[in-house]
């Protein structure tokens, strides 16, 4: 598969990383890239876990409020969900199934 990296290619750069920043910076290189690959697989989730919070305190209401009905219309924005003709419980339904395949 064209732009797929097999053994070889890391092996090359990882030599190439090595002989540039030397034994004591390629620790630290590593660190720098899992953070940033933890930052990026966070903000792809599409919810925050404030977010998660909010959602299961609103679930188990009968009544929501506007302020709350705001949080779930931002949320669902958020998510690529279409909420026109829904009810707040559908929507936050939609919202749940969402998050729970990510």
């Amino acid at each position: 598969m064209p732009g797929s990296l097999g053994t070889p290619e890391i092996i090359a750069i990882l030599v190439i990383a090595l002989l540039l920043l030397g034994p004591s910076k390629l620790p630290q290189l590593a660190r720098s890239i899992g953070e940033a690959l933890r930052e990026f697989r966070k903000a792809a989730s599409g919810a925050t876990e404030e977010e998660n919070k909010a959602i299961a305190s609103i679930s188990g209401k009968q009544n929501v409020s506007e302020s709350d009905r705001q949080v779930i219309l931002g949320i669902a924005k958020k998510l690529g969900i279409d909420t026109e003709g829904l009810t707040d419980s559908e929507i936050l339904k939609k919202i749940q199934e969402k998050i729970g395949k990510q």
